[in-house]
């Protein structure tokens, strides 16, 4: 069984895998019980944010045999929310991330360093 820290890398690299824009790793198990982290990834259209979010579906289950308890979103393809229990993923376009502003409502998280993780031509 993976820890939630490698859960969240996973799932990190899932998206860095399909392209996905300003990947970042939020850890929140100090300041709230909704999750231990947040994975937080801008997608530049409706098919590729369910293309991505397919992706973290298929990694997680294939390399962690993990499913998300739930999903929201995914026909609107704005915004699309993976909440697999102590990690939360949250794949946005562009307008949608600068407007929810996930990473300045919980800037007290600690920012995980995803250097080896990501793909670097992004």
């Amino acid at each position: 069984m993976k820890s939630s820290k490698e859960l969240a890398l996973l799932a990190a690299r899932a998206l860095s895998d399909k392209k996905a824009k300003d990947i970042q790793v939020l850890e929140i198990a100090d300041i709230t019980t909704l999750a231990d982290y947040f994975v937080i990834a801008t997608g530049s259209s409706n098919t590729q944010i369910n293309a991505l979010v397919d992706n973290v579906e298929k990694v997680l289950a294939e390399e962690a045999e993990e499913t998300p308890l739930h999903r929201e979103g995914y026909r609107g393809g704005t915004w699309v929310l993976l909440d697999y229990g102590c990690i939360a993923v949250h794949v946005f376009n562009a307008e949608n991330r600068q407007f929810y502003g996930l990473e300045h409502l919980w800037r007290d998280g600690k920012s995980v360093d995803l250097t080896g993780i990501l793909d670097m031509e992004q």
